[in-house]
Order: C-alpha cells, then sequence, then structure tokens
C-alpha cells in the first residue's frame, strides 16, 4: 500500500527539551546533561525514523522557555535554555535518511531572507527533506532583544487587544512566508550551469528578482542559494484561533491544530478550507494534523500513575492548550481515528518524557496503526514533500523574461517600517 494511501495516517512527533511535561527533566530515563550535544538530538531523530515517522519538529523560541505564554518566569525547577532549531535539524540531517526535519522559526524578529538560505541550506544537507514551522512572537521581553519594535504586553490571550495584536503578527508572519518561497524560486532549477570549459557556472537571465513590496518587507532578491531539492520545502504552523487558520490556508502545506474531540477538529478543518478557497489554493493540497500529548504505557492506570508522579515534581498538575492522552498505544490508536473522522489527515504527537513515550510511539503505537491498515510499512519517498504526497512545484518565474541586470552579490532584504500594535 503506498505511503500516501487514504487510508493512511501521516505521524510527526514534535522534540522539545526532555519532553513536554515540566518536570521531563528529572524522570529516571531523561539525560538532561545531554540536551546541548548533537548526540542527544540524532538519538531522539533515530528513534522516531525506526518508527517510520513522517517528520519531527524542534522547538525553539527567542527567549528562555516560560510556564508563562507571554511572558518570562523566574522558575529555576524546569529546563531552560536550548540550542537553535535549524542548527539541530542541520547536524542530524546527514545521520537520517527517510525522515523529514523540520524546525520552528520565529518570523517576528527574523529576517525572511536569512530563514530562506537557512531553510534551503537544510534542505539541501538533508537531500530534500527539510522545511520549517513558522511561529509568532508577542512577548515584549522577546522584540526587546532587538530593539527594532515595540509589543504591547498582553494581559491574557483571549482579549480583545491579543486579538488585535496576534492578528496583526500573524498577518506579517504570511508576508514573510511569500517572501521565503519567492526567494527560493528566484533560482530556475537549471541555473546553474557549471561548464568549466566554457568559464560559465550560472546562467544569469536564470537569477530573478522577486520585488516584493508589502506592509511589512520590501525585499528584491534574489536569494544567494540555489533553489532547494524540494523547490520549496514544507511551511508548516501551530494554529489555535482565526487568524492563525488563515495563515495556514494562505501559506502552510501542513497546519497542527488541537482540538479537543472529532467535532471541534470538523469545526476547525472546515474553517481552514473555508479559508483556504477564500485564498484561491482549493486545489493545493494542504495537511492538517491534531496536535496531542501522550503518557504512553502498557496500562492506562500505568501512565495516569506517571504523569501525578510528575506532576507532583512539578507543583502542579500539568496543562497543555492540546488534548493530553494518557493510556496505552491501542486506546491511542482509537482515540486518533476517532479523530481523524473530523477530517484530520495526521497527528503531531508531543512526548511527555521524550526517553520514554517517543519510544513507545515507534514501537508500540505504530505498530498497532499498521496492523489496522493506517500506517505505512516503509518509507516509500526520498523527500519530505513525497511522503505527504506533495508534488514538487514548478518555478514561479521560470516563464518570466530574464532579469536585467545581473543582480548584485549578496543582494538580501530590506525590512521597511514594520507597524506595531
Amino acid at each position: 500500500m503506498s505511503s500516501t494511501s487514504p487510508s493512511h495516517l501521516h505521524l510527526a512527533v514534535a522534540l522539545d527539551g526532555t519532553g513536554w511535561h515540566p518536570a521531563s527533566w528529572r524522570d529516571p530515563v531523561a539525560h538532561p546533561r545531554d540536551l546541548l550535544t548533537a548526540g542527544y538530538w540524532a538519538d531522539l531523530v533515530a528513534e522516531a525514523e525506526r518508527g517510520l515517522l513522517d517528520l519531527v519538529t524542534f522547538e525553539d523560541g527567542l527567549g528562555p522557555q516560560s510556564s508563562h505564554v507571554l511572558a518570562p518566569d523566574e522558575r529555576t525547577d524546569q529546563v531552560r535554555g536550548r540550542l537553535d532549531a535549524v542548527l539541530v535539524a542541520s547536524r542530524v540531517a546527514p545521520l537520517t535518511r527517510h525522515i523529514g526535519l523540520v524546525p520552528t522559526v520565529v518570523s517576528t524578529h527574523t529576517e525572511p531572507f536569512h530563514i530562506s538560505k537557512a531553510i534551503a541550506t537544510l534542505d539541501y544537507v538533508s537531500t530534500g527533506r527539510g522545511g520549517l514551522r513558522v511561529q509568532v512572537s508577542a512577548r515584549p521581553d522577546e522584540a526587546a532583544h532587538f530593539g527594532r519594535r515595540t509589543v504591547r504586553r498582553i494581559e491574557s490571550p483571549d482579549s480583545p487587544a491579543a486579538r488585535d495584536v496576534l492578528t496583526e503578527l500573524f498577518d506579517e508572519a504570511a508576508d514573510h512566508v511569500e517572501v521565503v518561497r519567492r526567494l527560493w524560486d528566484s533560482w530556475e532549477d537549471d541555473a546553474e550551469i557549471r561548464d568549466a570549459a566554457t568559464g560559465r557556472f550560472i546562467d544569469r537571465d536564470k537569477l530573478h528578482y522577486i520585488d516584493f513590496e508589502g506592509r511589512h518587507f520590501s525585499v528584491k532578491g534574489p536569494s544567494i542559494t540555489p533553489r532547494p531539492p524540494q523547490g520549496q520545502p514544507l511551511v508548516t504552523a501551530l494554529a489555535h484561533r482565526s487568524a492563525a487558520y488563515r495563515l495556514v490556508a494562505r501559506q502552510a502545506d501542513i497546519g497542527y491544530v488541537t482540538p479537543q474531540d472529532a467535532d471541534q477538529a470538523r469545526a476547525i478543518v472546515a474553517e481552514i478550507r473555508a479559508e483556504q478557497r477564500a485564498a484561491g489554493r482549493a486545489a493545493d493540497t494542504l495537511h492538517v494534523f491534531g496536535d496531542l500529548v501522550v503518557f504512553l504505557d502498557d496500562s492506562r492506570a500505568q501512565a495516569q500513575e506517571r504523569r501525578e508522579r510528575l506532576d507532583a515534581l512539578a507543583g502542579e498538575p500539568y496543562t497543555s492548550d492540546a488534548r493530553i492522552f494518557t493510556g496505552t498505544a491501542g486506546q491511542l490508536t482509537d482515540l486518533l481515528e476517532e479523530l481523524s473522522t473530523g477530517g484530520l489527515t495526521g497527528f503531531r504527537l508531543r512526548p511527555a518524557v521524550a526517553g520514554h513515550d517517543l519510544p513507545r510511539v515507534s514501537r508500540d503505537l505504530v505498530p498497532e496503526l499498521q496492523r489496522r491498515g493506517r500506517f505505512r510499512d516503509a518509507y516509500e519517498a526520498d523527500t519530505l514533500r513525497g511522503l505527504l504526497g506533495l508534488a514538487r512545484p514548478a518555478n514561479r518565474y521560470s516563464s518570466r523574461p530574464p532579469a536585467s541586470p545581473e543582480p548584485e552579490s549578496g543582494a538580501g532584504a530590506t525590512p521597511t517600517p514594520t507597524a506595531t500594535a
């Protein structure tokens, strides 16, 4: 059966530190002393690839992790500090063969020109398995790291003021991704001639100015990195509300959402599909994955006991934006099948304790999904786009007149003044 069979679910794992539970670093199977080593991340990704997963995502941010979403905290009993997600993905890439590698990038304070070449480089290093998870930042402390803009402090993410700020940031993120995508196309696939006999390394007529003018960016281009192996690496985003659903519909290949049940999944998917049609992308394949935090054990009682033990170490019950599952691989399979009836095409699982729950995903959950005919038995594509049933897109500039004059070396993006809330 094809890896893109309609009956198959896609499966991803979100990697964050020692796991998504804040006390996971104190679990006996965790390796907190190894968190800042390449080997730690290579081992996690190897485990995910052993389970034939489509992709892994790497969390990142521009400030220390915090128990508060919108501000830093002063806690010293939880993991603080992390490596750069794009660099981790690039380091791990040569050690893997099939699995997709999708680091998080914060669009709010990061230039699209830099992100385009970083992810293009990842796609080359991984031979066509790169992508990105675009994220916005509404934290004033993170804006202060850069000093180019201010972000008004949000007291509650559900307040009208917060909705205005987040809508602005997600609209900016959509422009950011548009620039990144155009830069990936700014070199045609055959722009590099590399003909030593004639002395022609590139065909300058196949390098293009992108000439993007928007509210947030004015970008000339072209990129300094040739078009990536996939043409367009995967763009993904986590979405909790309408402004983020629009970003997913306009620019993403995968949207991660957080429904609590199949009915809510159905409503979210319907909203995203409506926004997709409004954006003129109705014919494009857009995956919608459900996010779940998972505690997996041989029995529900064992999983619940482990969760309670970690809660006691943390000093408070663990809560999440996503549904928290506590039980066995078979019970999780039942839930995934139920949620998929709401139109979800796959799932991104967040291991509560990476050293415990990730192996349970690859060694227990995947075989159960395979037994029910809901997951692939082998990798059947060489690229991440191939795993997800996405064709390699044509270059949008290949039919345009040649660029003239010849682009200057190092031409990049210059942001225009950005509106702030």
